[in-house]
């Protein structure tokens, strides 16, 4: 109808990226019954069924039994493999049945400034929403918990429920972890996210799922 046309194009390629994305990426339950406790996003990084997320939302749960809801709205226990709270990410392990197709990886620096990119989680429950934007910069110095890290700054909306989630390119392939709670010297900023780069997030999953199996 004329109400389509009159919307801004999104290249066809986001699009497909987004449909390839979507059916990697969980909600994650942590803790409390009927909806108390806390609630992000992650995705599988793996055909094991290892699964990427923010340890800040484990922490958030009381540390309770972690449920992951898949975008079809399958519900599966999942195990907590290992936490690395210093650089706010977790592994979680879910039952081969669930057969979450992984996510594949960007390549080490191969993001640049003003590519386009998607942020895929569940804000507000919402399973399965896509935001669209670019890098707006790359290595920004950000607070993360206790520790300074560099992020991937995105104009792409990241909120609570999404942090978590994946941060993609128009290849599909995930550049970084969106994590909501970052911030430049204690201050939230409006219109900015920010995500933990590939590289790191790969270094440290790998190094839980060595030591956690």
């Amino acid at each position: 109808g004329p109400s389509a046309a009159a919307a801004a194009p999104v290249p066809a390629e986001l699009v497909t990226a987004a449909g390839r994305t979507v059916p990697g990426v969980v909600s994650v339950m942590v803790g409390g019954k009927s909806g108390a406790g806390a609630t992000g996003s992650g995705f599988a990084i793996d055909n094991e069924q290892h699964i990427v997320t923010n340890d800040h939302i484990l922490a958030r749960g009381g540390s309770g039994p972690v449920t992951v809801e898949t975008s079809d709205g399958r519900r599966f226990p999942a195990e907590v493999v290992g936490r690395e709270p210093g650089s706010d990410l977790a592994v979680l392990k879910v039952p081969a049945s669930a057969g979450l197709p992984p996510l594949p990886l960007a390549k080490a620096n191969s993001t640049r400034v003003g590519e386009p990119v998607l942020a895929v989680g569940s804000p507000l429950g919402l399973a399965g929403t896509v935001t669209a934007g670019i890098v707006s910069a790359l290595n920004r110095q950000v607070r993360i918990g206790n520790g300074r890290h560099t992020a991937v700054q995105t104009d792409a909306s990241i909120n609570p429920g999404n942090s978590g989630g994946p941060l993609v390119n128009a290849r599909g392939e995930v550049v970084g972890v969106n994590t909501a709670i970052a911030t430049i010297d204690g201050n939230g900023s409006i219109g900015i996210g920010f995500a933990i780069p590939i590289d790191q997030v790969q270094q440290t999953a790998d190094t839980i799922i060595g030591r956690g199996g």
